[in-house]
């Protein structure tokens, strides 16, 4: 096929799309396809003719543009097939706050939140007890966030985030294991991965340990029960089917220390190296890097029929 490798764009993950871009055209060389690599900051307005002029798109895009659904969107009009989530699931599942709405209405558990679209008024307190973390409500890789233990931590990450034009999500700590799931779509069938247990060596499991040392922190098959194991696989796919999403997807989770299976958020363009989670899980199934994306790939195409 004719593949059109899209990639970079403007947002803050643009460094990580880009590494995984080149691992992507790699493997894609490599099955014999033919491949364009291009950059969203390279002359946008090319977007339309160069896509229809490609069998297929494949996104590497991470954050806004990409995981908002606008190119997607654009590839729609085109009249291109691309892997993964549509317009809608992609813009539902960017904004945090949105998709943990539609988590609660589907009866999964997600940790508490306080959503804010612009800076409260001078003395305003959160109603979730201390420690918490504040994030952006848009943001990805862990960019952004922030743990916070008192009122005067809790101004100065707000101060940064609003400062950049953020929009802020407020969490409690939720005491417990972090672990991941991908969920991926074969003919025309949504299956959970084998889950992934995260054991970060700092804090938390930020931007530098997701991209400094992740593969000594990943674990995978996760070591944990079969019982716990099947519920993370199973809320996984609710996930996925509650935000509309399709191809494929990758839901982080903390286990928590109360029995209970907490959903963090979903990522509709998870990261896309050898050693990225989703890439990882598939290979506990038997399923190399080239082959994930030959199966990506062709259920866009079935799609676009």
């Amino acid at each position: 096929m004719n593949i059109l490798l899209i990639a970079g764009g403007w947002s803050p993950e643009r460094e990580i799309s880009l590494i995984g871009a080149a691992a992507v055209r790699d493997a894609l060389v490599r099955r014999g396809h033919r491949v364009t690599s291009y950059d969203l900051s390279d002359g946008f307005e090319s977007l339309l003719e160069l896509a229809a002029s490609h069998d297929a798109a494949f996104l590497n895009l991470h954050g806004a543009p990409g995981e908002d659904g606008l190119v997607q969107a654009l590839l729609d009009r085109a009249g291109c097939p691309y892997q993964g989530s549509g317009p809608a699931g992609s813009f539902l599942a960017l904004h945090k706050s949105a998709a943990k709405s539609l988590f609660r209405r589907a009866g999964l558990s997600t940790p508490d939140w306080i959503f804010l679209p612009e800076r409260p008024a001078p003395g305003w307190e959160p109603r979730l007890p201390y420690p918490l973390f504040v994030k952006s409500d848009t943001g990805g890789s862990s960019l952004h966030l922030y743990r916070v233990r008192n009122g005067e931590e809790l101004q100065c990450a707000m101060d940064r985030l609003f400062a950049s034009g953020q929009t802020v999500l407020i969490e409690p700590l939720i005491r417990g294991r972090e672990a991941t799931c991908g969920v991926l779509e074969r003919g025309g069938r949504a299956e959970a991965l084998p889950p992934v247990l995260i054991v970060p060596k700092h804090e938390f499991f930020d931007y530098h340990a997701k991209y400094t040392d992740a593969g000594e922190c990943e674990i995978c098959p996760a070591p944990l029960p079969e019982a716990l194991l099947e519920e993370v696989r199973k809320t996984a796919l609710e996930a996925h089917r509650c935000l509309g999403l399709r191809g494929y997807s990758r839901t982080d989770f903390i286990l928590g220390d109360d029995g209970a299976v907490h959903v963090l958020e979903v990522n509709t363009l998870p990261g896309m190296t050898p050693a990225s989670l989703v890439p990882k899980e598939a290979a506990a199934l038997g399923m190399d890097f080239g082959e994930l994306l030959e199966v990506l790939l062709k259920e866009a195409v079935l799609r676009g029929k």
